[in-house]
C-alpha cells in the first residue's frame, strides 16, 4: 500500500467512526420510536424524542454515503461526491417520507401521524390536545391548515445539511488522495459554516429560539433568527462557490453570492407558506414592518443582501491570491 492510499484509508476509517459518534443521539432516537412501533403500532407522546425527523434521515443518509466513499471514488473518479450525494439524497428522502407517514405519535386523547406533530412542534409544544385548527388566534394562524408545502424549509435546511457536510469529507478525502491542495481553504471555511450551521440547527431544535407562539419574536429570537438565515445562505455560497475557485473570477464570486442569497429567499417562501402567507416580525418600527405589496420587511431584504454580501467578502480575497499565484 502506497503513502497516498495508507493516509486514505486512515482518513477514511476516522471519517466513518466520527460520523458513527457523531449520530449516536439522531440514531438512537430512531431505534427508540422503531422498537415502540414494532411492539406497540404507535410511540406514546411521553417517549417520543424530539425531531427524530429529520435528523435520524439525515445522519443515516450521510453515513450511508460516508460508508461508501471508496466505492464512488473507485467508480465515479473525479465525480465521486455527486455520486455520494446522489444516494444521501435518496437515503433521506426514503427514510423521511416513512418515518412521516408510518409513525403514529398518540396520548390518550388524539393519535396523528409523525408528519402532523412534527409540524405542529415548530410553533408551541403541543402540551394540550384540545387545540383547534381553524380558529383565528394568533397560534392559529401559525399553525393553518396542514400543506406537504409547509415542509419546504426542513427540506432546505436537510439538503444543505447533507450536501455540505459530504463536500467537506468527500472533498478532504479527494485531497488526500489526490495531493491535491487547490479547494483547501474553501474546504476549511465550508466546514467552519457547516458545523456552525448545525450547532445553530441543534439549538433550534430544542428551543426554537425560544419563540412563544407570536409572530412578533422577542430581540433576541430575532438576533438568533437573523443569523440562522444568513448562516444558512453563507454556507450555500460557500458549498457552490468551493467548485468554482477554477472559474473566471466573476463567476466565482458572483454565482455564490447570488445563490447565498436565493437559497435565503427561499427560507422566507417557506416561513411565508407555513405561516399562511405571514412571516416572523423581528421588532416594530419602519424597518420592521411589512412592505406595501409584500410580505418581506425591509429588514428581510437585508438579511438576504447581507448573506450575499458576506459570501462574496470571503471569496474575493479566495480568487485574488488564486490570480497572484497564477501571475507567478
Amino acid at each position: 500500500m502506497n503513502t497516498k492510499n495508507k493516509k486514505f484509508s486512515i482518513y477514511y476509517f476516522l471519517t466513518c467512526i466520527g460520523v458513527l459518534i457523531a449520530s449516536y443521539y439522531p440514531l438512537s432516537m430512531g431505534v427508540r420510536v422503531i422498537t415502540d412501533m414494532i411492539s406497540q403500532g404507535v410511540v406514546m407522546k411521553e417517549n417520543y424524542p424530539k425531531y427524530i425527523i429529520p435528523y435520524t434521515p439525515i445522519c443515516l443518509a450521510v453515513i450511508a454515503a460516508v460508508f461508501l466513499m471508496p466505492l464512488f471514488m473507485k467508480l465515479c473518479k473525479g465525480f465521486s461526491f455527486l455520486g455520494g450525494s446522489a444516494l444521501a439524497m435518496g437515503v433521506f428522502f426514503a427514510l423521511e417520507l416513512l418515518f412521516e407517514n408510518k409513525v403514529v405519535v398518540t396520548t390518550s386523547e388524539i393519535v396523528v401521524n409523525l408528519e402532523d406533530r412534527q409540524m405542529f412542534m415548530c410553533y408551541i409544544p403541543p402540551d394540550s390536545p384540545a387545540i383547534s385548527y381553524k380558529t383565528q388566534t394568533a397560534v392559529d394562524i401559525l399553525i393553518g391548515n396542514y400543506n406537504p408545502a409547509f415542509k419546504l424549509h426542513f427540506y432546505i435546511i436537510s439538503a444543505v445539511l447533507i450536501l455540505s457536510i459530504l463536500n467537506c469529507l468527500y472533498g478532504f478525502g479527494q485531497m488526500i488522495r489526490s495531493n491535491e491542495r487547490k479547494r483547501l481553504k474553501a474546504l476549511i471555511l465550508q466546514s467552519v459554516c457547516s458545523l456552525s450551521f448545525l450547532g445553530l440547527c441543534i439549538l433550534a431544535c430544542f428551543t426554537s429560539f425560544w419563540r412563544d407562539g407570536n409572530l412578533k419574536v422577542s430581540p433576541l429570537s430575532a438576533s438568533l433568527m437573523s443569523v440562522f438565515f444568513i448562516l444558512l445562505g453563507v454556507t450555500v455560497g460557500v458549498f457552490i462557490g468551493s467548485f468554482l475557485l477554477e472559474r473566471d473570477k466573476f463567476v466565482s464570486i458572483l454565482a455564490p453570492s447570488i445563490a447565498a442569497s436565493v437559497i435565503t429567499f427561499l427560507m422566507y417562501v417557506g416561513e411565508a407558506i407555513l405561516l399562511n402567507g405571514h412571516v416572523y416580525s423581528f421588532g416594530s418600527g419602519f424597518i420592521f414592518n411589512s412592505i406595501p405589496g409584500i410580505v418581506l420587511a425591509p429588514i428581510d431584504l437585508l438579511i438576504i443582501l447581507a448573506s450575499g454580501c458576506i459570501t462574496a467578502l470571503i471569496f474575493i480575497p479566495l480568487n485574488k491570491r488564486r490570480a497572484c499565484f497564477e501571475t507567478k
